[in-house]
Parts: structure tokens; C-alpha cells; sequence
């Protein structure tokens, strides 16, 4: 299997306090310079809006979620281990015996590094039908919508009663009229 066909996946990259930035730009910066950018793809801190109540009244400031951690996306190759490896500010990657492991996907969607855009054709009070998981087939009416949480609730009429359902947004579809 060539290094190309190799799927990038997300690595944690340990950082003095304070370096986050440094490090993400350096290793973008090194990325380009040696021509590495079809190994290293993104760099990203995540961060939150976070409301200060101060003296001043309400203040709404960026803050890191994880002080001292960069996320790099990246295919790891020995070339691509010693570049980041080796931008000043870095510690080394989060692993286990000295190997950098990457995040599962659940760990990606729980940190909001990457999102997928779900694009929703149906809202609240239509009938839509469940086209995955066990209540596949079923029809019911939209009750609640959070494309934020990738939630929908749909109420399903089954054995006579009405029954609440939380599913994913992608597991139901609108019904054709």
C-alpha cells in the first residue's frame, strides 16, 4: 500500500504551555517549506466561546480546551513523525511507548475538530419514516429537532401508543406524499 492511498487521521501533540500557537504555525510553516503538505494536512486548537463576568460587566473571550495540546491531522510516516517531532515548543506526541496514537472517530466528533454537515429536509411536525436501525420502517412525526447533537425525536404510533424516539439525524428520511 502506497503512502498516498494511507487515510490522514488526527494525532495529539503534546506543547510547552503557552506554545499552542507557535507550534500549530511551525508545523504548518515546516509542512510547506519541505513540501510535506500531502502528509501533514491540518493543524487545529480547539477552542470555546466562554462568557467572563467581570467588573465590566459580561465579556465574552476564545479560550483553549486543552492547554499545552495542538491537534495535527496527518498521515505518520518517519518524515512526518521527526517534523513535528522536532518544531520548537513541541514535547512529542500522545501515545503509548513513544508511539503516536490517533483519535477514533467518536473521540474527532466529541472535540468538534471536524464536523460533518448534515443537511436536514425535514423539520419539526413532518412525518418522516426511519430508514435505519431496528424501527427501520416505521413512520412518525417529527417532534424535536437538534442538528447541533446530530438528534432528531420522532414520535412513532406503535402497538397503539405513541412512542418518543431519539435517533440520529441521518437515520430518517421525509415520507414522498
Amino acid at each position: 500500500m502506497s503512502v498516498m492511498a494511507e487515510e490522514a487521521k488526527w494525532y495529539v501533540v503534546h506543547t510547552y504551555s503557552g506554545y499552542e500557537n507557535a507550534v500549530a504555525a511551525a508545523v504548518m510553516k515546516a509542512a510547506e517549506n519541505r513540501r510535506m503538505t500531502d502528509l501533514i494536512k491540518e493543524v487545529s486548537i480547539p477552542m470555546e466561546t466562554v462568557t467572563e463576568i467581570t467588573d465590566q460587566g459580561e465579556k465574552t473571550v476564545e479560550r483553549k480546551v486543552f492547554p499545552g495540546y495542538v491537534l495535527v491531522k496527518m498521515i505518520l510516516t518517519d518524515d512526518s513523525w521527526h517534523l513535528v517531532h522536532n518544531v520548537r515548543g513541541a514535547t512529542g506526541f500522545v501515545g503509548s511507548d513513544g508511539k503516536a496514537v490517533p483519535l477514533t472517530e467518536q473521540e474527532i466528533y466529541d472535540l468538534g475538530v471536524e464536523r460533518k454537515e448534515i443537511v436536514v429536509g425535514y423539520g419539526v411536525g413532518d412525518e418522516v419514516k426511519v430508514t435505519d436501525g431496528p424501527l427501520a420502517g416505521f413512520l412518525g412525526i417529527v417532534e424535536e429537532l437538534e442538528p447541533e447533537k446530530d438528534r432528531v425525536r420522532v414520535v412513532i404510533s406503535m402497538f397503539g401508543r405513541e412512542t418518543p424516539v431519539d435517533l440520529e439525524l441521518d437515520q430518517v428520511e421525509v415520507t414522498k406524499e
